[in-house]
């Protein structure tokens, strides 16, 4: 089994900036075909890689350092009256976890959301390939929570990586009929209450860019931590 002293990594040519508009951007990759356990994909993911499929990555940008990953401290995390609010409206939601598999009713929310909530993004139009690829394949420990109401409908999918240390949120698809339940708040509270209920100390949410709106969500659940010059510094609410 690979760590992290025996790690091969690879960086890509330039490409184009997914978050910033003019702007090129290249990518550190974690040799594919190394086997890599949960304990170092757990020290990986603190120091800032993320997963998307087969592939480890955190960006290796010359010159710039708007990507900083972000992880939520459960030990001193407090709800917001807001966020209060938004669990309530959810009460009536079931939650089951389920291991990483395609359903025809996944994808059929899946496409949706993509097609209606991120026309504009790199997953924009949704395809079979792109699902199994980015969401299925590639982590023995990958998850998928279902959030179904009463009547068994399928609403949202949150799909999450379990690591000794906590939870890494990959990604959530919903029903975009429903924007009155924030369901995309309520999944990630639900994997907030989740590493509670199981001891975990952080969930992990990805990068996070100021300049990018669609990521202002992130930094809505305090205190949190930025992974700054390659140490991981609290922040606070004012």
């Amino acid at each position: 089994m690979t760590n992290l002293r025996t790690l091969h990594f690879y960086a890509t040519p330039e490409h184009d900036c997914s978050y910033l508009e003019n702007k090129t951007a290249k990518t550190l990759f974690v040799d594919p075909h190394a086997e890599i356990d949960q304990y170092t994909y757990g020290q990986l993911s603190d120091l800032g890689f993320r997963r998307s499929g087969k592939h480890i990555y955190r960006p290796h940008c010359d010159g710039c350092n708007a990507c900083i990953s972000v992880r939520i401290p459960l030990a001193i995390f407090e709800l917001k009256k807001s966020q209060k609010r938004i669990i309530n409206k959810n009460k009536d939601l079931t939650v089951t976890v389920k291991p990483a598999h395609f359903t025809e009713e996944y994808y059929t929310l899946y496409s949706r959301y993509i097609n209606e909530r991120h026309q504009d993004g790199d997953m924009y139009p949704p395809s079979l390939d792109q699902f199994n690829s980015f969401l299925v394949e590639g982590e023995e420990h990958t998850q998928f929570l279902e959030f179904r109401d009463g009547d068994s409908n399928l609403l949202a999918v949150s799909v999450i990586d379990r690591l000794q240390q906590g939870l890494s949120a990959i990604y959530t698809f919903y029903d975009p009929s429903f924007p009155k339940r924030s369901l995309g708040t309520y999944c990630i509270l639900w994997q907030l209450q989740h590493c509670q209920d199981e001891g975990l100390n952080y969930l992990y949410l990805g990068y996070w860019v100021k300049e990018c709106r669609k990521m202002s969500y992130k930094v809505a659940f305090q205190p949190f931590e930025l992974l700054i010059d390659g140490y991981w510094t609290l922040v606070k609410p004012e």
